[in-house]
């Protein structure tokens, strides 16, 4: 026998044998044609508006590290410290040529003054003094930078060395972002392209959070990617704490609404390719109604195009409802 004719059978046989069992207690919701918006999902990932990779400037190794992955840290506080001998011994260099440079100045004005040089000679030395307080200078700020502080108040979204590693400048140190200002970017195919410059609201889904939140503003960027033909669609999002930086997401464009008969995405028991719903009847009883559906609408609803008909009570939780049917067969 066909696999799917036996499954839908199956099916048939246990829609008959709980139609005449009663159903108590049991959460319900009256389906009604209503107005839905009518929406089309893009995969996206968050991210946060304000990011800032922390680099070496100088070399040395690692001596001391003060945070770590999802630390909170403020502006301006220490987050490693690196070994800068090398770089002390640059400044003191740089410190000898500035004050041998001061006196070859000094000695090279008097002797002009005297005339027993030339004003050449003069330029010369102002020249290499003026060099050698550069160096000095320079010398000095890359010994500070020995010290590794925060550049904003944040969260440390990754550590990228640790203790006793070798930093050389431009290596990664920290990764920090600031909470409070995230966002999401999709990519959108370039025949949405017309309908998306109209879309001016949106809903996020955090499918690991079971939460979604309403966009503050959606962007649609400029240019598209010369390989694979999309746009980027940058969403601004409210605060969500328990969201972070590298989390999945997907976001649902608004490009319209429509009257439609939906239920609740939850209340679907599904078999294979057989879709369901528990129903309450006039008179008190469950029966399992087949149904055929059509797309995700609004927030968690599923479009009906056939099995259920506008006043009928369907029961939202069906883990629920099976429990209680298990128990009213077994006292029968």
């Amino acid at each position: 026998m066909n696999t799917k004719l036996f499954s839908r059978l199956v099916f048939a046989l246990f829609m008959v044998s709980t139609a005449a069992l009663a159903a108590d207690g049991l959460p319900l919701v009256v389906v009604k044609p209503h107005a839905v918006d009518l929406t089309f999902p893009a995969e996206s990932l968050v991210e946060a508006v304000q990011q800032a990779t922390v680099g070496a400037q100088v070399a040395g190794r690692v001596l001391e590290v003060k945070a770590d992955a999802g630390q909170s840290v403020k502006k301006g506080e220490l987050l490693m410290r690196i070994d800068a001998r090398e770089a002390e011994e640059a400044a003191r260099a740089a410190e000898a040529q500035y004050a041998n440079a001061k006196v070859s100045y000094e000695r090279t004005k008097n002797l002009v003054a005297q005339k027993f040089m030339s004003s050449a000679a003069l330029d010369k030395a102002r020249a290499d003094f003026d060099a050698a307080g550069a160096n000095r200078a320079a010398a000095g700020a890359s010994q500070s930078h020995a010290n590794i502080v925060s550049p904003m108040n944040g969260i440390v979204a990754r550590r990228h060395a640790e203790m006793g590693d070798m930093a050389t400048p431009g290596k990664p140190l920290f990764t920090i972002y600031e909470p409070g200002g995230l966002r999401v970017t999709a990519s959108v195919p370039q025949y949405r392209l017309q309908e998306m410059r109209r879309v001016t609201t949106a809903r996020v889904e955090f499918p690991e959070l079971g939460k979604w939140v309403a966009a503050t503003a959606v962007k649609l960027l400029p240019t598209a990617d010369a390989t694979t033909h999309v746009s980027q669609v940058r969403v601004s999002l409210p605060e969500v704490p328990e969201a972070t930086p590298g989390m999945f997401a997907r976001v649902h464009f608004v490009i319209g609404q429509a009257e439609k008969l939906t239920v609740p995405a939850a209340a679907v028991l599904r078999r294979g390719e057989v879709a369901a719903v528990y129903v309450q009847t006039a008179d008190g009883r469950l029966s399992l109604r087949q149904l055929r559906l059509g797309d995700a609408v609004g927030q968690g609803e599923i479009e009906v195009l056939a099995g259920l008909a506008a006043g009928d009570q369907v029961v939202t939780d069906p883990i629920k409802a099976g429990i209680s049917l298990k128990d009213l067969s077994g006292k029968k």
